[in-house]
């Protein structure tokens, strides 16, 4: 059995953003309902054990959250801080416990990487995902994804041979090609990177998609479902948007079996 948890479902700046006094920031202070880490999901499997997808600078609050002082294996989307912000603090724990990490992610996004933190390497094992590997029962492959005006990102599926089971991670992506969306067709389960409702500024000038655009892909590639993730202040979770059924908001600890 596989389980998959959200320990961060927030945007670059997460929730509360440390200027805003709107209302969504202002309850996510209060009563914590909106509150939301940088976007990272573990995964359970009892085969594989603890992977966990993106290492953000939340890292540590989401491994105290999941009752964790270590995980087996590290997938990594991209280097933007948001994504590998926790990694030098993952080091460091790695260093004192004396059990060296596992990191998987494409080959330039471990260049990148190592280009500004490279004393990582001493801690953390970098391995190349460019091509797919296997943890547990799951066939996990990468693909390139655009991420707007920030460049690029990655996306993984995961195939289940035994269940036939296949979900996609894709936290950051916008203006998907259609060789790019090929992988998204007929899942089981999307988990895709929404930043607002409604995203009102210039297209070029964007990063992810929004939740009218999503909700679009959607009736075009068919998930059976779609879990929204990496939110902006701008989503109120308290809300129900008249969302279709299939489809849904993230929140913190949010526990899908897969």
């Amino acid at each position: 059995m596989t389980k998959l948890i959200f320990r961060g479902n927030g945007d670059s700046m997460g929730v509360p953003r440390i200027y805003c006094d709107c209302e969504v920031c202002a309850e996510a202070r209060n009563t914590g309902i909106n509150r939301r880490l940088r976007s990272s999901v573990q995964i359970e499997d009892e085969d594989a054990g603890t992977i966990w997808i993106d290492c953000g600078p939340d890292f540590a609050k989401q491994l105290e959250a999941a009752e964790l002082r270590e995980i087996d294996t590290l997938l990594i989307t991209h280097a933007h801080f948001d994504h590998i912000g926790g990694l030098v603090e993952w080091a460091d724990a790695c260093r004192w416990t004396n059990k060296k990490g596992r990191a998987y992610a494409p080959a330039e996004v471990i260049k990148e990487i190592l280009d500004r933190f490279p004393w990582l390497g001493n801690q953390i094992q970098f391995q190349s995902f460019d091509q797919p590997i296997q943890l547990g029962k799951w066939k996990v492959s990468s693909w390139r994804v655009n991420h707007g005006k920030n460049g690029y990102a990655y996306a993984f599926r995961f195939e289940n041979d035994n269940t036939d089971f296949k979900w996609v991670y894709c936290s950051d992506s916008i203006g998907l090609t259609e060789e790019q969306q090929e992988k998204l067709a007929a899942l089981d389960l999307l988990v895709l990177g929404t930043s607002f409702y409604h995203e009102p500024f210039a297209y070029e000038t964007r990063s992810v998609y929004d939740v009218v655009e999503a909700i679009e892909l959607v009736h075009k590639w068919k998930p059976k479902r779609t879990i929204l993730t990496h939110m902006s202040h701008d989503i109120d979770i308290r809300r129900t948007y008249n969302l279709p059924e299939h489809i849904r908001f993230s929140h913190t600890g949010l526990k899908i079996t897969l």
